[in-house]
């Protein structure tokens, strides 16, 4: 099966970018070192090109309600131009992928599932679609997103002529979701997310002009000391963070609770996977720095006083720290232990410690 590639794919290979197959598509892996794309955005500002994320509207004098009934966020206390992050559970209360919804307008939505899971998304809310008076349409084929971060983005989002938005916020310059596509290269919307947790935007826009655009904003983070980022520094950046990678961290076995997202289950009306989460799990999620650079892989078993109480899911080595850093779950009762454990890696048990999962401030 041939591989799909963004609109942006040209450009990377222009770049020299390293490509790899990521759950279906030619993606860069990084164009230098991921070190130098991970410090530049943790200091200057990086772009990357996220265009293989999906993008699903949901339109119609219902679409607040039926998305109440798909999520566990109370989604009509969204305003016009604001976003919030949650996620899909399924009928057991467990995260099938997790995501960030907008509200467009009054009875229009949009959603942006992860590469791998858009097609698994789009069937699941088309078969609960159910009664509900909504139009539901997969227009992720027609549009890109290129991810400005970094204490500089701002600069560069000025220097484009936009507007730099709130967290959680966007602005729709010239926009046309009431299509299958934005209209032209001055369409855009410029919305307050990312996955670095740094400050930045991400640009959303039609396909066709992503390649302006990205040339465009590649010049400006150049005279700031920015780079062209790839998947590898993405991760590294997101794990410093602490956030969920959806198909790594969890994958349809995890609820919100055991994520250490609590904090999306804020509706009280009739969702799917509602009464299952009742039982918030006996594990949660949490950051582990280690005291060497030994990396943790996914299935390292994290111990305390002898005993296991964990499993890693995530490690990397953290450019800002220069130590081991790792994601994973833990039994719950042991949350405000520690924080000093162990951690098996290689048939060796390396010394670390435990907290919340936001490891570097």
């Amino acid at each position: 099966m041939v591989n799909k590639r963004t609109a942006l794919y040209d450009e990377h290979v222009k770049l020299g970018g390293k490509i790899i197959d990521f759950h279906g598509w030619d993606m860069p892996l990084q164009y230098t070192k991921i070190l130098e794309e991970h410090m530049a955005v943790r200091k200057n500002v990086g772009i990357f090109d996220v265009s293989h994320m999906g993008d699903i509207i949901v339109e119609g004098s219902e679409a607040a309600a039926f998305l109440e009934h798909m999520f566990p966020t109370k989604i009509s206390l969204l305003k016009t131009g604001e976003a919030t992050y949650t996620a899909f559970l399924d009928n057991n209360g467990k995260i099938i992928d997790d995501t960030i919804v907008y509200r467009l307008s009054e009875n229009k939505f949009f959603f942006v599932p992860n590469a791998s899971m858009i097609d698994i998304i789009y069937n699941w809310v088309m078969e609960n679609k159910g009664n509900y008076d909504v139009d539901i349409r997969n227009i992720s084929d027609n549009i890109s997103c290129i991810a400005v971060q970094g204490p500089k983005s701002e600069e560069i989002i000025n220097e484009l002529g936009l507007k730099f938005p709130e967290p959680f916020k966007f602005i729709e310059i010239n926009g046309n979701f009431e299509t299958n596509r934005i209209t032209d290269n001055r369409s855009v919307i410029v919305s307050g997310t990312g996955y670095t947790g740094e400050k930045g935007v991400e640009l959303l826009l039609s396909s066709s002009s992503a390649p302006d655009m990205w040339e465009r904003v590649l010049e400006l983070i150049g005279k700031k000391s920015g780079l062209p980022c790839g998947l590898g520094a993405r991760d590294t950046l997101r794990m410093e963070k602490g956030m969920l990678l959806s198909g790594t961290d969890f994958s349809r076995d995890r609820n919100p609770y055991e994520c250490s997202i609590s904090f999306i289950v804020t509706n009280d009306g009739d969702y799917i996977g509602k009464k299952a989460i009742e039982n918030k799990g006996d594990e949660i999620f949490r950051g582990f720095r280690l005291n060497g650079k030994l990396i943790p892989r996914a299935g390292s078993e994290v111990f305390l006083n002898g005993e296991k109480i964990g499993t890693i899911t995530s490690g990397t080595l953290s450019p800002m720290l220069d130590n081991a850093i790792a994601l994973g779950f833990i039994k719950r009762k042991f949350m405000k232990a520690g924080p000093e454990v162990e951690i098996s890696i290689r048939g060796r048990n390396e010394k670390g410690t435990m907290g919340k999962p936001k490891i570097v401030p």
